[in-house]
């Protein structure tokens, strides 16, 4: 379902569904959305604490109903990740989205959320949270892209090649987001249906037998091998035992996609890595894949 852009003046609700956070944590997040005209909208909890979280599984489930519920809020924008999507998830309705349509905005912990929404057939924004946007990084192509998917409602890449890419083009509704996460909700009721689709895949601080681990079971579950390609973003300080696995996380991706000739792009910048480069993707949207040997494109329009 496409989602309306937004305009000077349209509210972002800012909500915590996982891990606490501080009002100086997201003061900068804040002067963006103002210098691009959007008023930012403090959930009820926002700066609540429980143990880990921002809140009670119920004040943050509320949070998130809410937001979806205020008719002044044309996107949710997940303040953080962490841990604490999963435990909500199943509190929140997300149905009104469905006659009034929101972007639902994070990356990491948020792609439990995603997922649910690519099974109403809406759209959502794998895109940097407020918690990376600092004095250093308010400018940069992480920000600048979000705001462009918002207000502009269209989004075109082309990155250097890589030399492990494997050569193609695809078109199909792009999905995904952080690799534990879609490895976690297999065979629960937000499990993430891969057919026909472009599958964007990353992590961060992960050994790599548990890559290969999360990798091996996607296949066997069948997710992997009806791809209509697969975009790999940054599998960022990956760490190894004392006996070493012996592959890289990337070779390890390879591996498991070997028998499969759809393409395959490595590289992408999104994900942990780079709060200067997390660029927006759009979930639930039909894009094309092109990967040649010069580089690869990547088209959301």
């Amino acid at each position: 379902m496409w989602h309306p852009v937004l305009h000077s003046g349209d509210g972002v609700a800012l909500v915590a569904p996982a891990r606490k956070i501080s009002e100086n944590e997201v003061s900068c997040a804040v002067g963006v959305l103002e210098k691009a005209g959007l008023r930012a909208i403090v959930s009820p909890h926002l700066f609540g604490s429980c143990c880990q979280f921002s809140g009670t599984d119920s004040e943050r489930a509320d949070d998130f109903q809410w937001a979806i519920a205020h008719p002044d809020v044309k996107a949710i924008w997940c303040v953080r990740g962490g841990y604490g999507g999963m435990r909500i998830v199943d509190r929140i309705d997300f149905r009104p989205l469905l006659r009034t349509p929101k972007w639902v905005c994070g990356y990491s912990d948020t792609t439990v959320f995603h997922v649910c929404l690519q099974q109403l057939g809406l759209e959502s924004l794998h895109c940097i949270m407020p918690v990376n946007v600092t004095p250093e990084t308010a400018d940069s192509l992480s920000v600048r892209t979000l705001l462009q998917a918002w207000m502009e409602g269209r989004l075109d890449y082309s990155i250097p090649a890589y030399p492990m890419n494997r050569a193609g083009s695809a078109e199909g509704v792009l999905c995904g987001g952080n690799l534990s996460l879609l490895y976690a909700l297999q065979a629960s009721p937000t499990d993430l249906d891969t057919a026909g689709k472009i599958l964007f895949i990353e992590d961060l601080d992960e050994y790599l037998y548990h890559i290969d681990r999360m990798m091996l079971s996607l296949k066997r579950s069948g997710k992997l091998a009806g791809l209509a390609g697969l975009v790999v973003g940054n599998l960022s300080d990956m760490h190894d035992n004392r006996i070493p696995f012996g592959r890289t996380a990337e070779e390890i991706v390879l591996e498991h996609v070997a028998e499969y000739g759809y393409p395959v792009c490595f590289g992408f910048p999104a994900g942990h890595a780079d709060p200067n480069d997390n660029r927006a993707l759009f979930f639930g949207r039909a894009v094309r894949l092109s990967v040649t040997p010069e580089g690869s494109a990547l088209t959301m329009d």
